[in-house]
């Protein structure tokens, strides 16, 4: 995650508050996604973001998961994100997601 979107997503979280806050990520790989949703969760693991040792706790998704996937309206669905989610590895990007999650996040519903 970029430096100006660790400041949006801390921003966002100081406006709002953490609990009001979802992170919806679309990373093309559970890695990606991970690392990711780590920084909103628990800080910036490389140190380098205006999130480093800020602990947000933030709920966090990916777009590919079957509890985002439900919320959308299917033909917006198709239209917008179907053909990334043929070629991922959702298997593993649900994993590497629900891992932060239940290590991190603090606002679960």
């Amino acid at each position: 995650m970029d430096l100006e979107n660790q400041k949006r997503v801390k921003e966002f979280a100081e406006k709002f508050g953490a609990e009001n806050v979802v992170v919806l990520l679309g990373a093309a790989e559970g890695e990606a996604s991970g690392l990711a949703a780590e920084t909103v969760t628990n800080g910036d693991p490389t140190y380098a973001g205006p999130l480093t040792g800020v602990q947000l706790g933030l709920t966090v998704y990916h777009v590919c998961e079957p509890e985002v996937k439900a919320e959308f309206d299917a033909a917006v669905y198709e239209d917008q994100v179907s053909m990334m989610e043929m070629v991922l590895n959702v298997d593993d990007i649900i994993k590497e997601m629900s891992s932060i999650r239940s290590q991190y996040c603090k606002y679960l519903k």
